[in-house]
C-alpha cells in the first residue's frame, strides 16, 4: 500500500488534514458513545422495576378476572364484555437523543371502562377492569423504555464500531503513511544535499 503513495509535500499536507479530521471525528464519536451509554444506563435502570411492576399488576388483574368469572355465569361474563365503551389510542411522538430518534408513547382513552349494568355482574368484574386500566399505564411506559433502549443499543454498537475503526485502523494507517512520506522526503533531501556537495567539490576543483 505504502509503495503506491506519492511521497510529495502536497500529499503530506493532504494526509495531515485527513488525520486531523479523523482525530476530530474520533473525539466527537467517543463523546457520542459515552453520552449514549449514559442515557442507555439510565433507561435500563428504569426498565427492570417497570417490568416487575407490570408483571405484578397483570398477575393481579388476571386473578381478579378469574374471581369475577368464578362468581358470575359464563353468559353474563360474555354479555358484560361484549360491547366495550372505552376507546384506546396510542399517541407516538419522537425525542432526539444524540441524533437518535426515540419514541415517546402516551395513551389516550375515552369513555368508561365499565360498560355494563350491575344487575348480573359481580364487584370482582369492576375491580378487574379497573386493575387492567391501571396496568395499561405501566405497560405503555415499559414499552416506551424498552423501545428506546433497543434503538440506543443499536446506535451505541454502530458508534463503537466507528470509533474502533478510526482508532485502530484509519488513524494509524494515515500516520504510518505520513511517516513513510517524511522518510522518503528526508531521503530525497539528503540525496539532493549530497549531489550539491559533489557539484561544489567539482566546481572548487
Amino acid at each position: 500500500m505504502l509503495a503506491n503513495v506519492n511521497a510529495t509535500r502536497m500529499e503530506l499536507l493532504q494526509l495531515r488534514r485527513r488525520v486531523a479530521l479523523a482525530s476530530r471525528g474520533h473525539r466527537l464519536l467517543s463523546e457520542k458513545r459515552d453520552e449514549i451509554s449514559r442515557n442507555l444506563i439510565q433507561i435500563a435502570r428504569r426498565i427492570h422495576p417497570l417490568r416487575k411492576r407490570v408483571e405484578q399488576e397483570l398477575l393481579r388483574t388476571c386473578r381478579r378476572f378469574m374471581l369475577a368469572r368464578a362468581s358470575m355465569e359464563p353468559e353474563d361474563v360474555k354479555a358484560a364484555l361484549a360491547v366495550p365503551t372505552k376507546k384506546f389510542n396510542l399517541a407516538v411522538t419522537f425525542a432526539n437523543i444524540m441524533n437518535v430518534k426515540v419514541p415517546q408513547l402516551a395513551k389516550q382513552m375515552e369513555g368508561e371502562i365499565i360498560c355494563y349494568g350491575f344487575a348480573n355482574t359481580s364487584g370482582e368484574m369492576d375491580v378487574a377492569l379497573m386493575a387492567l386500566e391501571r396496568a395499561l399505564d405501566t405497560l405503555v411506559e415499559l414499552a416506551e423504555k424498552e423501545k428506546q433502549a433497543r434503538l440506543l443499543a443499536v446506535e451505541l454498537q454502530m458508534t463503537r464500531r466507528r470509533v474502533n475503526v478510526l482508532e485502530h485502523v484509519v488513524i494509524p494507517e494515515i500516520r504510518e503513511t505520513i511517516k513513510f512520506i517524511y522518510d522518503k522526503l528526508g531521503e530525497a533531501e539528503r540525496d539532493n544535499i549530497s549531489r550539491l556537495m559533489k557539484i561544489a567539490d567539482i566546481i572548487r576543483a
